[in-house]
């Protein structure tokens, strides 16, 4: 992949939930909504709701389903609503302090 700074954001919001990997999630005016495409895909969690994806496009080349997006998640989890989260196995993701 690409040396491309998809995602800049000072108010990410970190989510942890049992063994899962913590989960970084982005404002959508701090991510280069220009380089995602929406797909079909949906998954449901029971914790969150139904999760929306994007793929990723640098350079020609796409990386299908590593965004995604709890739209109108469950009311518990309201305040992650729109936001847009990367598979970080998939991306390089730094975390500064």
């Amino acid at each position: 992949m690409s040396d491309v700074t998809v995602a800049d954001s000072e108010k990410a919001q970190l989510l942890t939930e049992g063994a899962f990997p913590p989960r970084h999630y982005f404002p959508r005016d701090h991510v280069r909504m220009d380089l995602l495409t929406p797909t079909k895909s949906i998954t449901h969690c029971p914790y969150k709701g139904d999760a929306h994806y994007w793929s990723l496009i640098i350079d020609g080349e796409e990386f299908e389903d590593i965004v995604w997006s709890y739209e109108d998640p469950i009311p518990e989890m309201s305040g992650i609503a729109g936001l847009l989260c990367f598979y970080d196995e998939q991306v390089t993701l730094e975390v500064v302090s």
